[in-house]
């Protein structure tokens, strides 16, 4: 098949068709080339659209996340200073109890400790 591929060619050299047969394929050649170019530049628009998303959803995440943190501490925040509060009250309501119960609390730390 490629002997009489090579034979077709070499017969038909003199007749110029040769040439035809090159400039047709350069032709080719070039289109695949254009069509490669225009696929190289649609796929860089969709990969810059997709991480243009992308980046625009982690920001948003990111914005998100910091917010509900900030009104998760704000809240740990209030509940620590009400329980201070509530601490404080107890401790001047009934101070000798407190003392007692702390009292209480060192001896079986003291125990525990023990073993």
């Amino acid at each position: 098949m490629a002997s009489s591929l090579l034979h077709l060619i070499r017969s038909r050299r003199n007749g110029g068709t040769l040439h035809n047969i090159e400039s047709t394929i350069e032709e080719q050649i070039e289109s695949l080339r254009e069509e490669i170019a225009a696929l190289t530049k649609i796929a860089g628009k969709q990969s810059r659209k997709s991480s243009d998303r992308m980046r625009y959803q982690a920001a948003a995440s990111y914005d998100d996340l910091l917010s509900r943190s900030e009104d998760l501490m704000h809240e740990l925040q209030e509940s620590y200073l009400r329980g201070a509060n509530e601490v404080r009250n107890t401790v001047r309501r009934h101070p000798i109890a407190t003392v007692g119960a702390a009292a209480a609390f060192g001896l079986v730390l003291a125990l525990l400790a023990r073993r």
